[in-house]
């Protein structure tokens, strides 16, 4: 009987053992692209033809850093990023709160058949319609224009982000609605001072996530950006690593600080995207 006990533990011992080395060896193969880049930013070779595979056996430098910043476009890259994110953070958040609100509060004509259409939107892969989009930015003049691609990004939030709050705004109470109706609130007041408040958690997931999109979208700004005085970090970043170009090190460089703003705003709204988005997965 106590051999049994100790084979048992023996096996339990070995598979756990076996376990933390697989796990490790999987840790490692994943952690290592990443722990390469940030050695590749912080290197002082001009590019990464003769980078030793070890992270950082090249030593340590902030040259890559100096060269974006000071022989690169990359403030301006950063701004034009940051128009379109924050555009599109903020449109996205006042008409997908607004048209959530409208189609759970209110019973009209048609109702029914519009968000089943916006349902039908999100099946479709966004590059299906490129060229379609392509051709009316063209038409009404805002192709080159980062004006145009914030109504592109808008435009595409508003199917799925509409169901997203809609859905949490359904378990509101309605009963809360009317009793600010009898204290005489019209429809815009319940919405921003009774709705709104409640819903906070759905808002801030909504904010972070249309923010942090067009961050590093490379597919649309492509398409409509022509003029590098309108590129954004995506565009920027992707050129050092062009079939003409071999700068890797500036490749790396910028994607580590491109990075530094998911980060913040994970950490920072962790709770708030996941209680929101909790809440919105359960209707009334």
């Amino acid at each position: 009987m106590e051999d049994k006990a100790k084979n048992a533990s023996t096996k339990r011992t070995v598979f756990k053992v076996f376990v933390c080395v697989v796990l490790t060896i999987c840790s490692l193969v994943v952690l290592y692209p990443i722990i390469y880049t940030i050695s590749t930013a912080f290197s002082p070779l001009m590019t990464d033809a003769n980078s030793n595979i070890i992270p950082f056996a090249d030593g340590f430098s902030t040259l890559q850093f100096e060269r974006l910043f000071l022989d690169e476009d990359y403030l301006l890259w950063v701004k034009n990023t940051l128009f379109l994110a924050i555009c599109t953070c903020l449109l996205s958040v006042v008409v997908c709160s607004l048209s959530a609100y409208v189609f759970s509060r209110f019973k009209f004509a048609m109702r029914k058949g519009m968000m089943i259409s916006m349902l039908v939107l999100q099946v479709f892969p966004s590059f299906v319609g490129m060229i379609a989009i392509y051709v009316i930015i063209n038409r009404i003049g805002a192709a080159d224009q980062l004006w145009g691609l914030v109504l592109v990004y808008v435009s595409g939030n508003i199917p799925y982000n509409t169901w997203l709050v809609k859905s949490y705004l359904d378990t509101i109470p309605k009963s809360l609605d009317e009793a600010a109706r009898i204290d005489g609130a019209n429809h815009m007041k319940i919405f921003f001072s009774v709705i709104f408040p409640i819903a906070k958690p759905i808002i801030i997931f909504l904010a972070i996530t249309t923010f942090t999109g067009p961050w590093m979208d490379y597919i649309f700004p492509k398409m409509i950006l022509s003029t590098s005085e309108h590129y954004t970090l995506a565009i920027g970043i992707m050129r050092f690593i062009e079939s003409t170009t071999n700068k890797f090190t500036l490749f790396a460089a910028g994607a580590i600080l491109v990075s530094v703003p998911f980060v913040i705003f994970f950490v920072a709204g962790q709770k708030a995207m996941t209680t929101g988005l909790g809440a919105a997965a359960v209707k009334g």
